[in-house]
């Protein structure tokens, strides 16, 4: 019977299916005559789980399994076709791919029940030298690169949402285009400070929790008590408005609903966080809570930079370093959820190295041999001890009888007599006739 292989398991998560859906929907594969999307897709991950940084290392090592490419419906690759591929084909079908297994992470979130929070932030990809400035230096603010916005759910720890921009671009721009979803609470830093996004988020029946600047004006409408088992954290808790309707820039502010500041005191000498939201009911600890956990997405963003590949990329040009972004986020997904699927109590990161190491190993049929092995070792144990027990047995017949000798212990062996052993006990442990 056939077992498919660990690479073969974690792919499980994107049906082949749902795949060529995508596929002729935009038309990738229209000028492929033998490298397809799939065994681009295949290959990238390959690249990704296998930690190989380089077109000559993934030729080799992918190349070095050719059993395994038939299951994986997939052939060998050539290198120089592969930068072709990232050169020319369409990253849609691969974003698009994200997108379906994002969606995959929300609706387990919504079948568990738990409370929605999502964390928004962005991060840059810098990318400079020979074949990144062409594309990348008209664009350079304070750093030069690819800018990727991650909308990150925290109960999930995977990323449901993202989008790429150039450098220079606003985090506030991507988060108007952000689809808002009812119930949720956001959380993001001072990068998307617009009150007008902030009363669209209200409206929307949404809550968010974020961080007021130094010079806001605002009214205060009333004081909260904080419990006395929060007020070292919590040094303050106040419903405020904006006193300002015109903030600047001939925008007016659209936000007239009541709002919480709630002063979040630090160690040291950090002064205290003013955080701003829109939940009134919950308490402030545990407000403050959720902002606290808005660091989860920067470890993912570290996590990402430091276990994946993308800080060496196998092109250089914009397509290719879009595509091996989102075969990485691809990647991390498939982990994401193989590991929920299987269960296990491993980090990703440990579930990764274990991966890594077994890619093309059959879980299944490793396991299928390591019983059966155990089972002939227990019947060679038992066969063993029946038939020492029949030796042990014709010895002492034969002692009784006067001819021959027997045993004076219990420790399975004769004494030292200078009489040569019974040829029964010699034909039972098959020494053969005497």
């Amino acid at each position: 019977m056939f077992r498919i292989s660990r690479f073969h398991d974690v792919l499980k998560a994107l049906p082949r299916g749902v795949f060529d859906r995508l596929v002729a929907e935009h038309g990738a594969d229209k000028h492929s005559k033998r490298f397809g999307s799939w065994d681009h897709l295949v290959a990238m991950v390959y690249a990704q789980l296998a930690g190989v940084s380089s077109l000559r290392a993934l030729e080799t090592s992918f190349n070095s399994h050719p059993h395994q490419h038939y299951h994986l419906g997939t052939g060998p690759i050539r290198r120089s076709t592969l930068a072709d591929a990232n050169e020319r084909r369409n990253t849609e079908v691969f974003a698009q791919v994200a997108h379906y297994l994002m969606a995959g992470v929300c609706r387990q979130l919504r079948r568990d029940g738990k409370e929605l929070l999502y964390l928004l932030d962005s991060t840059t990809i810098t990318l400079k030298g020979p074949g990144f400035d062409e594309w990348t230096l008209s664009n350079r603010t304070r750093s030069q690169g690819l800018k990727v916005h991650v909308l990150y759910a925290e109960q999930a720890a995977a990323p449901v949402h993202c989008s790429f921009s150039a450098a220079n671009v606003n985090d506030i721009d991507e988060g108007r285009m952000l689809g808002i979803e009812p119930q949720a609470t956001y959380v993001f830093d001072k990068g998307y400070y617009d009150f007008n996004w902030w009363s669209s988020l209200d409206a929307q029946k949404a809550r968010f929790v974020t961080r007021f600047k130094s010079n806001v004006r605002l009214k205060v409408l009333a004081h909260r008590e904080v419990p006395q088992q929060d007020r070292e954290t919590i040094l303050r808790d106040e419903e405020v408005s904006f006193s300002n309707r015109n903030p600047g820039g001939r925008r007016r502010n659209h936000y007239t609903q009541p709002l919480r500041r709630i002063l979040v005191n630090r160690p040291g000498d950090e002064p205290p966080l003013s955080l701003a939201t829109n939940d009134l009911s919950s308490p402030a600890a545990e407000i403050a809570e959720r902002y606290r956990d808005r660091w989860r997405i920067e470890l993912f963003f570290k996590w990402i930079k430091q276990h994946l590949k993308v800080r060496r990329f196998l092109g250089r040009s914009e397509n290719a370093v879009r595509l091996q972004i989102l075969c990485a986020l691809i990647s991390y997904l498939l982990l994401n959820l193989y590991q929920r699927r299987t269960g296990t109590r491993q980090s990703l990161w440990m579930l990764m190295v274990e991966v890594q190491a077994t890619l093309f190993q059959r879980p299944g049929l490793e396991a299928e041999r390591y019983r059966r092995r155990q089972e002939r070792i227990r019947e060679i144990n038992l066969r063993q001890g029946q038939l020492l027990e029949a030796c042990r047995t014709a010895v002492r017949v034969r002692g009784n009888d006067g001819d021959g000798w027997a045993f004076q212990d219990d420790s399975g062996f004769p004494p030292h007599s200078g009489q040569a052993p019974s040829p029964a006990c010699g034909r039972g442990l098959g020494r053969g006739r005497s």
